[in-house]
């Protein structure tokens, strides 16, 4: 008779954890808080406009095709794929705007027109990257980072050095560039990894690789068609997913779970896997038995919340791009209120999100879809005024910067914040991507992926290892899955 697992929560590790489990033969049940499966995936359509939640930048594709084909499928059975051309648009400060191009030839010109040698200089930097992105997301993001001695690979330990484990992201890209206009787009990648570019390890150029030398993509119809292929592949496999369906507590015997209880049935289980927000896991479904304790969380340093608004916008907007960078304010000081002195931000950088350039079933015809997202320190005071103050600045400075009038043009708007991410995802602090990724909370030193308490207790998404994003995430559903098949082979050759 099949092991019986329980995932709580259906977002991107979760449904990655249930696939693999599902293949090997178990019997899985996803239970989702909410009426909709993808987590921060999720997806909604007003009046025709469809609006992706949370991720709207597709990078890394092998990830993505990594995890299909080990299911026997390819990307281009379940969507179309597009790279993005420009990649991404660029306002700066000066008043400029900078498209940058997929070509890596002519992003080596841009560089060397911005700073003469820094074309060659740029060549180096993605060669020492890409070793890096080949070590990192091969290697030292598929370990389940139980025990250091996982670490002790030839490959990993002669490559410490190339890899730039302890140096700072800030000063090793100043070895390499001095335009600010090329440490400014190199460094962004890095905002969203929850600490300063200075407190962040070098090791996390291998962002800049999947940015410049992979490329940005789309898949047509919106980010959600990535969660529908899960979802398919995870039913295909056998596995059952009950919406409604929000996990209030478990029992337990014998240092083992053996029910979990929701707010209106109780499941029995052999296995417990959590995808949902670890500290709240933790907290109040798994209470004595839970793996961390409150001071445990407040000490850690989470990633950024944001402020976000979804607009359907009655006419077309002539000078964004797919993808929008404003950096048209000082980076420095936006970095300083989330991470060093939390607070609103003063004068915001942010990003803005057309995907009805690209995709013109997001948005009815003539019309745009727009995202807007400002990155924040977590856990601050959430309220309506102060939304509307911050949607009155990012609309002042996106007529201003594309020379036409926007707001008046707004039919649809609707905003999400810190409140939300709580309420929806009970999220530690409100946070949108997870833990920081500082040295201090890299690897074994994050959260682990196995409940100290009870032995058929795991955890897997974006407070474990390996991290934040969407990659991450389908790769800690997996290598989840390997651990479990792992100790309940072992259990089953002792018996």
């Amino acid at each position: 008779m099949s092991k019986k697992v329980t995932i709580i929560g259906a977002g991107i590790s979760s449904l990655s954890t249930a696939a693999f489990l599902g293949k090997a033969g178990y019997d899985v049940t996803i239970l989702e808080k909410n009426s909709s499966i993808g987590g921060r995936a999720r997806q909604f359509e007003v009046d025709g406009f469809i609006f992706d939640m949370g991720p709207s930048w597709y990078w890394m594709p092998d990830v993505f095709e990594a995890f299909y084909n080990k299911f026997n499928y390819t990307t281009s059975d379940f969507y179309d794929l597009k790279r993005l051309d420009p990649s991404y648009a660029v306002f700066w400060q000066d008043g400029d705007k900078t498209n940058i191009p997929a070509d890596e030839k002519k992003l080596i010109a841009w560089f060397e027109e911005m700073e003469p040698g820094s074309g060659e200089h740029l060549k180096t930097f993605l060669k020492e990257a890409k070793y890096k992105y080949e070590v990192g997301m091969k290697d030292l993001v598929h370990k389940p980072s139980l025990k250091l001695t996982e670490f002790a690979d030839m490959r990993i330990l002669k490559g410490l050095v190339k890899l730039n484990l302890l140096s700072s992201f800030s000063k090793y890209i100043r070895k390499h560039f001095k335009n600010e206009k090329i440490l400014s787009l190199l460094e962004f990648p890095i905002l969203f990894l929850g600490a300063m570019p200075k407190d962040t390890p070098a090791l996390y150029s291998l962002m800049n690789y999947a940015d410049i030398s992979l490329g940005t993509w789309y898949p047509m119809g919106g980010m959600f068609k990535f969660i529908e292929a899960f979802e398919r592949i995870a039913l295909e496999n056998g596995v059952k997913i009950l919406v409604n369906q929000e996990v209030t507590s478990i029992k337990s015997e014998n240092g083992k779970v053996t029910h979990v209880v929701t707010k209106t049935d109780e499941f029995e289980t052999d296995i417990l896997v959590s995808g949902a927000d670890y500290q709240h896991t933790d907290d109040k479904i798994l209470a004595e038995k839970a793996n961390y304790n409150e001071k445990y969380w407040d000490s850690r340093t989470m990633a950024p919340s944001c402020l976000l608004f979804y607009l359907g916008v009655d006419k077309k907007i002539e000078g964004l791009e797919h993808h929008n960078l404003f950096f048209d304010e000082p980076f420095e000081q936006h970095a300083k209120e989330i991470y060093k002195d939390p607070s609103w931000p003063s004068a915001p950088l942010f990003y803005a999100s057309a995907p009805s350039k690209t995709d013109p079933s997001v948005a009815p015809e003539g019309k745009e879809n727009l995202f807007l997202l400002i990155p924040i320190a977590p856990n601050l005071q959430d309220d309506e005024e102060t939304r509307e103050k911050y949607f009155d600045i990012l609309m002042n400075r996106l007529e201003a910067r594309t020379g036409q009038s926007i707001k008046q043009h707004v039919i649809y708007k609707k905003s999400y914040c810190i409140a939300d991410f709580k309420n929806d995802y009970h999220a530690f602090k409100g946070n949108a991507y997870g833990l920081a990724n500082t040295l201090r909370q890299t690897a074994i030193l994050k959260p682990s992926l196995k409940n100290k308490k009870l032995q058929n207790m795991y955890y897997t998404g974006q407070l474990t290892v390996p991290g934040p994003g969407v990659p991450p995430a389908i790769i800690s559903g997996e290598v989840v899955a390997k651990e479990i098949i792992k100790d309940f082979k072992l259990e089953l050759a002792n018996h």
